[in-house]
């Protein structure tokens, strides 16, 4: 009777099968899935790390993060485009690991060798992300400490077209005149900057302030220092005329540049003469730094030559010449060269009105005067720089 009513009962459902089928394949695409987030952000478990060398350890870090940063710096990423929960994970992951290898952090952030190699990223953005790609404010790590009116500005602004160049645009005066304010407030003035950037500024009263150097030194010895001369006769004419522009009641050039103009005494106290003794300042400079750390740019050069000058300074400074003729042009009316575009822009720039400004006509006597009394502290300067400027001829 039982076995009787068994064969009576309907066979399964179509549905119940087709059910099945469903589960039995989510299932499966759910392993797979958990195999492939495994593969990828698993590190190596202590049981396995234990047994082997640090260097196989090292191995294994390089060959996932190579994995990760493949995925997110081709994808244009560049951390930001997983969610929160994964990103703090993630960097978890990597300070235990961290832990275990005793791996410096930045380590972690540069991109693989290999990327570079097949270009995939950029080389050169290669190295220079940091984790939120915002970079950080750091000391100067190059100086332009002189001189006034020899053409400081300008070559701050073409410095500032080089994309690993990255400079305070007015000038600090930490080391002459705010030194008590520290190091930190300096810091603070200084734009932010990826890895393998350069900060700088330029203040050119530094290279005639005698506590600079040494101010200098103790925050770097490793420091470079760019200074801009030019011949020091045109420079002091230069530096009047700036002055005149603001003071119109000021003497006259002739009466400031001599004690007694009777004797032809020159007046060394006043500023534009003495800052133009430019061996006299270099010597308290070589105190602290060594002649390879200080490069000497020709004011005049600057003007007939601008790429070539700013080829040397990129040289000086361990970068890449990128800044060539392409990027200037001669402004006839200015008398100097412009740049095509400039940091930021797509459009010519040139300095603003306050720079070459007509000098006013000054006596030919106290002009050779000048020139006499200038040119044994500008062979002295030659001597010491190892490099001919011309002023003489």
């Amino acid at each position: 009777m039982a076995f009787s009513r068994i064969h009576k009962l309907d066979p399964p459902h179509r549905g119940f099968f087709r059910k099945a089928a469903v589960m039995l394949f989510s299932l499966l695409a759910s392993l797979i899935l958990l195999h492939l987030l495994t593969d990828r952000y698993a590190f190596p478990s202590p049981a396995e790390a234990s047994p082997g060398p640090a260097a196989e350890l090292s191995e294994d870090l390089n060959t996932l993060r190579t994995k990760r940063l493949v995925s997110e710096w081709t994808a244009g990423s560049e951390l930001m485009g997983y969610g929160a929960a994964r990103r703090t994970s993630r960097f978890l992951a990597d300070e235990r690991a961290m832990k275990i290898l005793e791996l410096p952090e930045e380590s972690l952030m540069l991109p693989p060798p290999d990327l570079v190699v097949s270009r995939k990223v950029p080389p050169r953005f290669a190295g220079k992300l940091s984790p939120l790609g915002e970079g950080s404010k750091k000391l100067p790590q190059a100086l332009i400490i002189g001189v006034k009116k020899g053409g400081t500005r300008a070559l701050l602004e073409f410095l500032r077209v080089h994309p690993d160049i990255r400079a305070v645009g007015a000038e600090p005066h930490f080391f002459d005149r705010n030194y008590d304010n520290g190091l930190e407030w300096y810091r603070d003035l200084m734009p932010k900057t990826l890895e393998g950037q350069i900060t700088m500024e330029k203040t050119p009263s530094y290279f005639v302030t005698r506590e600079a150097p040494a101010r200098i030194s103790a925050m770097s010895r490793d420091t470079k220092l760019i200074v801009v001369v030019r011949d020091p006769v045109t420079r002091a004419i230069s530096d009047y005329t700036q002055t005149l522009s603001k003071k119109p009641d000021i003497p006259s050039f002739e009466s400031l540049t001599f004690k007694n103009r009777t004797t032809g005494l020159i007046d060394t106290s006043w500023s534009a003469i003495q800052i133009g003794i430019y061996a006299k300042h270099l010597d308290n400079w070589l105190q602290y730094f060594p002649m390879d750390q200080i490069l000497f740019v020709s004011g005049e050069r600057l003007i007939s030559d601008p790429a070539g000058e700013l080829g040397r300074v990129q040289d000086f400074l361990g970068l890449k010449r990128i800044i060539t003729d392409k990027h200037f042009y001669f402004n006839q009316t200015k008398g100097f060269p412009c740049l095509k575009k400039a940091e930021g822009s797509s459009k010519p720039h040139c300095l603003g009105k306050t720079k070459g400004r007509t000098h006013p006509n000054i006596d030919p006597e106290v002009v050779q005067r000048l020139r006499d009394f200038y040119r044994p502290f500008n062979m002295k300067f030659y001597q010491m720089t190892g490099r001919f400027f011309g002023w003489d001829d």
